[in-house]
């Protein structure tokens, strides 16, 4: 269902877009998509923090877009006065295929006739090098929706929260949050990630960091609710 916003430069645009924003992570789903985008160009820069909501959703399209780039299509969202951007951006890659293909075309030159062991084993680790350093730039990345519950109603979210983002490895980035209630007066955490296939692994992630000492002080268990790939 697509979804309407009017005059975000303005205060009255913008508290409209900060109350749309108090129960989602996102403009439409539970993923980053076009939709995201879109809202994030009509805005002419950072919002005050003033709008907190606003303010959480975007810091993290904008690390999204550093990062990983934005694939989804979404649902569909219109601002009006504000033309919809055609293309996502994505972060730039090194082109280390044309890097091995010189580095080929080196090797296969022989000037002076055999090549001795030493060349072949320099040729060789070269070419070792330039694969590993394509395997490594691509890489896939999944974008990872979690629902993290506390033991009872006593429990404080904030320091759970600030616990389960305590938790930093190469290739975890940590996103939007938003508590959820679940009954009797529970709420429950619900936390965007964003992870590099390659570095971070979602069970190990919870089992050995997000549901042990001292975490587990807090958090009482840790499903996965999305998981899609970017």
């Amino acid at each position: 269902m697509a979804v309407t916003f009017n005059d975000l430069g303005s205060a009255a645009g913008l508290k409209k877009l900060d109350e749309y924003l108090l129960t989602r992570s996102y403009i439409s789903g539970y993923q980053a998509s076009k939709d995201d985008i879109t809202v994030y160009a009509a805005l002419s820069g950072a919002p005050s923090s003033s709008y907190v909501n606003v303010s959480r959703w975007y810091k993290h399209i904008d690390a999204l877009l550093r990062i990983s780039g934005v694939s989804e299509e979404g649902c569909g969202v219109t601002v009006e006065g504000f033309a919809p951007a055609e293309a996502v951006a994505t972060p730039p890659v090194a082109d280390s295929k044309a890097a091995a293909a010189e580095d080929d075309d080196d090797d296969d030159v022989d000037l002076f006739g055999e090549e001795t062991e030493e060349e072949k084993k320099a040729a060789e680790e070269r070419a070792a090098a330039v694969k590993a350093s394509g395997k490594k730039k691509e890489s896939g990345k999944s974008s990872v929706l979690l629902d993290i519950k506390p033991w009872d109603d006593e429990t404080d979210m904030k320091k759970l929260e600030e616990a389960v983002r305590s938790v930093q490895m190469e290739g975890l980035l940590w996103g939007a949050s938003k508590l959820v209630p679940v009954g009797y007066g529970i709420k429950k955490l619900q936390i965007m990630m964003t992870i590099v296939d390659d570095l971070v692994s979602v069970d190990t992630l919870i089992e050995e960091h997000l549901t042990v000492e001292p975490i587990n002080e807090y958090v009482q268990s840790c499903d996965i609710v999305a998981f899609n790939k970017i």
